[in-house]
């Protein structure tokens, strides 16, 4: 099989001891009845909770414990272009195959349910989760067309302030939302100062709970250089957790759109 690398894996027989590096995947992985087979997390996978306390945890997205994961003897690795390292992916590949995943739109999240019901003989579980995703896009995406194209800003950091660009999945469902990105035309996650967000005037700023947890009073401190501009707190899960996420992900998007101005 092949990942969304290009990178191809070959396996003897359907992989029976998973790790996890990416915590929207951990919930995937949970979600298509593999919980058994996961043997090993992120201290950033808290969904479900339980798993926190079930599992062993190996280190974070960005730092991980070698030896603790090659103890554990693992068939797969599941990794993440943007959660983790090109570093971390090579040296885990002396361990045993690591399949990376790479979402960008939401056609990659589709394939990549299909490439874990494939990999890990999850096929109908996978199909079920694909049309109940494709069921609530249609439903979104009808609702949505009733709402207007709104200018945002997406702020992922502060000291210095972050925003989503484009060329990533937060972005994309920025415009399922009717979202215009201010800063679309940067690619990524660019830095931004407060000049440049006047000169974009967003309607609306989305302070996203993570990476960075916002609060609203970070935009109380705004407020002043964008008098008009209207503050959101959102759940960073909603907006950049691929996977099974995505099916409530519907649901919340609808509340933003009710409390808009």
């Amino acid at each position: 099989m092949t990942d969304q690398l290009g990178t191809e894996h070959s396996f003897e027989k359907v992989p029976q001891r998973i790790i996890s590096l990416v915590p929207s995947q951990t919930e995937l992985l949970y979600d298509l009845g593999l919980e058994a087979q996961i043997i090993g997390i992120t201290k950033f996978c808290v969904h479900p909770y339980h798993l926190k306390s079930t599992k062993i945890k190996v280190g974070g997205t960005k730092k991980v414990h070698y030896e603790k994961i090659r103890l554990l003897e693992p068939d797969i690795i599941i990794c993440n272009k943007e959660e983790n390292t090109k570093e971390i992916v090579d040296k885990l590949s002396e361990i045993c195959p690591v399949w990376v995943t790479d979402i960008v739109t939401i056609a990659d999240n589709f394939q990549m349910i299909d490439d874990f019901g494939k990999l890990f003989n999850r096929r109908v579980e996978a199909r079920k989760w694909n049309d109940k995703l494709a069921y609530g896009l249609r439903n979104f995406k009808e609702f949505i067309q009733a709402q207007p194209v709104k200018k945002v800003a997406y702020f992922i950091w502060k000291d210095p302030y972050m925003v989503a660009g484009s060329t990533n999945y937060i972005d994309e469902l920025l415009q399922l939302n009717h979202f215009k990105n201010v800063f679309g035309d940067i690619a990524r996650y660019p830095e931004v100062t407060v000049p440049q967000l006047v000169a974009a005037s967003p309607e609306i700023i989305l302070l996203s709970s993570e990476p960075f947890p916002f609060k609203k009073e970070d935009g109380y401190e705004l407020q002043p250089d964008l008098p008009t501009t209207q503050f959101i707190v959102v759940d960073g899960e909603m907006f950049s957790w691929y996977g099974t996420r995505l099916l409530k992900a519907f649901d919340y998007f609808r509340m933003i759109h009710t409390s808009l101005k």
